[in-house]
């Protein structure tokens, strides 16, 4: 290889290093200022923004731009090569120019712009004349997209009455072109329908309202807005939208009533509390802006009430006291209604009442008759004799007829013993004395009835109060227990008396207390009155002997305030008890009871030691006796009961007495005699044979009997050995005469059962298995 090759070759790299892919992005000036060290030239591209027009449709390429080296001097020498998104497929570039145009629609909603790339190159080096430089390529917007309202249909919500120009809601509407190109995305709204009641503000969409209105005339409204592009110029598109607007209520109607007058009825004999009538207002309003609450003014309110019925809105009226046809007939009540929220802006047109005339005519009914009073209260002295007066009730018909009223007494069967009534004047007397200190009151119920009309009743209640009389003399209110010591000393008090009195009185009792006259000549007691219902009983002597007066018998005197006063003779038994000065209560009364038995003490001991011992002598004999009642064989019970013995093995048979030993359940005082068995084989047999030809009354059956029973009795080696044994006669007349094997010597295969097949249709099947039962032994 000589030099020049050399030489050629150097010059070939330094000019491809440009065009690395680590420089490829350089823009010229950093690629001139690589060729400094072989030669500086100024080079570039020239080309203007290029834009791209979408929706464009051509039936050929459609031109863009140019792409222009300063280094092209238009001699076919430079080839411009073109790449990056839509290279080739979508725009494609003149090689030898650098003209670029497009190929196909484009849209730009869907891309806005392409980034390519372009490179120049020299034909006949291949070599890149310029850097490879990366440009965009805008799709520019066109008026292709309609307005869309994407929140659509609307419902809006507004008072009713409100200002104009309160805002009810605002709507929205999108454009899919480029808002920054142009006013294809530049929308202007307006108003299709809705007017004179609304309006639109042209570029936010906010409604308004642009008159009052009254929700009472209408309360829905369908509003059209039309959203256009283009700022409303020729060629825009545009889109509706559909908006509900409802008025929502406010209370601006006052209630009304939809009569002027009312006329109601009620009948006097209904009970409080029914209703009369209902009265009703009418509100144009809605919810709660229609509460309303009703009243009643006037002086007839104490006689009528109204209630809200809060479902319906009505006015109830109701009977708040019982009306008389006979009093009254005729009622004029005013009902007045009020809104029970009110809206503060409509109180000045006008008030937010109503008032009605309610006239109520009261109906006259067949009343029961009516008492003077609802109760009364009498009073008769409880020495009165029978037949006294106590007094009387009165009644009448209310009714204009008057009808004549018939009194009885009801409740109570012990009353009508006590007291009467006249059943044309209604007067009460008593049947029998009374006696305050049973009963003080006495209660009675007492009836009118209508003569003409006997369901017709109505009661009165009668309190009679029994009046005292002086009739019971004071006494003792318990029985008093005294005792006075021996060594009692004169003056000394030995006991406090009190008196009591059943009957009444007003101003208090007060008893008296003394002793008889013939007791305060001789007496070795005083009484002493406390002047306070209460009197102490003193000694008037110092000592008392037992021996010779064990008690006294002391005549007390009390007298009442009564009138006239009455006296009582009481009788206090004192008793003389052994003792110092003070007295032992439970000591004197032991006493007491042994000087009554006329015994000593040391006789009372004696007494109960003869007791003490019949008792012990009693229980002995009673022990004797049930030592004497014991079972003998109770201590081997006992040893039973320890030593139980349970076998679970089956025997053998009858004849089999080795399965197991029961010498442990004998005793010695039951054991029989072991007699041997006998064999009865045979005798069993003819003993049966000869039953069948006669009755169960034979001899020849009851001997048999009689035999097996005592032998069962007399051996307890034959098992079983408690056991239940029946024997039953079998009767005459059978075809198959006896069953029984017992002496039979022969065996089952010995045997022939031919003969069964004679016995009937009843031993078929017996014959059949016994047939059967042959053939396979045979």
């Amino acid at each position: 290889m000589n030099c020049s090759a050399l030489l050629s070759l150097m010059l070939m790299l330094i000019q491809l290093w440009p065009c690395s892919p680590s420089t490829q992005n350089h823009s010229a000036q950093n690629t001139d200022q690589s060729f400094t060290a072989v030669r500086r030239v100024k080079r570039g591209w020239v080309w203007e923004p290029l834009f791209a027009t979408e929706e464009q449709t051509s039936m050929g390429p459609v031109y863009v731009g140019q792409l222009k080296s300063d280094l092209d001097k238009q001699d076919g020498n430079l080839k411009y090569i073109l790449t990056g998104e839509g290279a080739g497929s979508i725009f494609i570039i003149d090689e030898n120019n650098g003209k670029i145009y497009v190929k196909q629609k484009l849209d730009r909603e869907k891309k806005p712009f392409y980034t390519l790339r372009a490179q120049a190159i020299n034909r006949s080096t291949q070599l890149p004349v310029e850097p490879e430089s990366e440009f965009i390529i805008k799709v520019r917007d066109v008026n292709d997209h309609e307005p869309q309202f994407l929140d659509g249909p609307y419902v809006a919500t507004v008072p009713e009455m409100s200002p104009e120009g309160t805002s009810v809601t605002q709507v929205t509407a999108t454009d899919g072109d480029d808002p920054s190109y142009g006013n294809s995305a530049r929308l202007l709204y307006s108003l299709i329908q809705g007017q004179p009641y609304f309006s639109v503000e042209p570029k936010t969409g906010v409604i308004r309202m642009a008159s009052q209105m009254d929700r009472e005339t209408k309360d829905q409204y369908l509003v059209i807005i039309q959203a256009k592009d283009m700022v409303g110029q020729a060629g825009a598109f545009s889109a509706t939208a559909t908006v509900t607007i409802n008025l929502s209520d406010i209370n601006d109607n006052p209630p009304k009533f939809q009569q002027r007058l009312y006329y109601m009825k009620v009948s006097e004999e209904a009970p409080v509390g029914t209703t009369v009538g209902k009265v009703f207002a009418e509100d144009s309003d809605i919810g709660e802006n229609a509460a309303m609450n009703y009243f009643i003014e006037g002086d007839n309110s104490d006689v009528f009430d109204i209630i809200t019925n809060n479902e319906t809105q009505e006015g109830i009226i109701l009977l708040k006291k019982r009306v008389d046809y006979e009093s009254k007939r005729r009622y004029s009540i005013q009902a007045k209604v009020v809104n029970r929220y009110i809206d503060d802006r409509f109180l000045k047109q006008e008030p937010f009442e109503d008032k009605t005339l309610v006239k109520i005519n009261v109906e006259d009914a067949d009343e029961p008759p009516v008492f003077t009073l609802e109760s009364y209260v009498m009073e008769i002295a409880e020495a009165a004799l029978s037949g006294s007066l106590v007094g009387a009730v009165t009644a009448r018909d209310p009714d204009d007829d008057d009808c004549p009223v018939r009194y009885s007494i009801v409740h109570g069967t012990h009353l009508k013993r006590l007291f009467s009534i006249n059943e044309h004047n209604g007067t009460i007397i008593t049947t029998k004395p009374l006696d305050r200190e049973i009963a003080s009151w006495h209660n009675i119920t007492v009836t009118a009835t209508e003569t003409r009309n006997p369901e017709k009743i109505s009661e009165a209640n009668v309190y009679i109060q029994v009046l005292d009389v002086n009739d019971h003399a004071p006494e003792f209110p318990k029985y008093y227990e005294t005792f006075v010591c021996e060594n009692a000393v004169s003056g000394q008090l030995i006991q406090s008396i009190s008196a009591v009195d059943q009957d009444d009185s007003a101003e208090g009792h007060h008893f008296y207390f003394s002793l008889t006259q013939e007791a305060t000549n001789n007496s070795h007691f005083t009484v002493k009155d406390n002047q306070d219902n209460t009197a102490g009983i003193f000694t008037a002597k110092s000592g008392f002997r037992r021996q010779e007066q064990f008690s006294f018998y002391l005549p007390i005197l009390i007298l009442d305030n009564g009138t006239p006063p009455l006296t009582s003779t009481n009788t206090l038994t004192i008793t003389v008890c052994d003792c110092d000065t003070e007295v032992n209560t439970f000591y004197c009364r032991y006493g007491a009871f042994m000087y009554a038995m006329g015994l000593s003490t040391e006789a009372l001991v004696a007494v109960l030691a003869c007791i003490l011992i019949l008792l012990v002598f009693f229980l002995a004999i009673v022990a004797i006796r049930q030592q004497r009642k014991k079972s003998p064989f109770s201590e081997k019970m006992e040893e039973f009961r320890e030593n139980i013995v349970r076998y679970d093995d089956e025997g053998g048979g009858e004849e089999d007495t080795e399965a197991f030993d029961i010498s442990a359940l004998r005793t010695r005082t039951v054991m029989r005699t072991h007699k041997p068995r006998k064999k009865v084989t045979t005798e069993i047999h003819s003993l049966y044979r000869q039953s069948l030809q006669v009755g169960p009354d034979s001899a020849i059956f009851r001997q048999f009997i009689s035999e097996k029973l005592e032998e069962a009795n007399t051996d307890p080696s034959a098992p079983p050995y408690d056991s239940l044994q029946t024997y039953a006669f079998e009767g005459t007349g059978s075809l198959a005469g006896s069953l029984s094997s017992l002496g039979s010597n022969m065996s089952d295969m010995d045997q022939s059962y031919d003969y069964l097949t004679d016995w009937g249709l009843h031993f078929k099947q017996l014959a059949g298995m016994y047939t059967s039962h042959r053939s396979v032994g045979d």
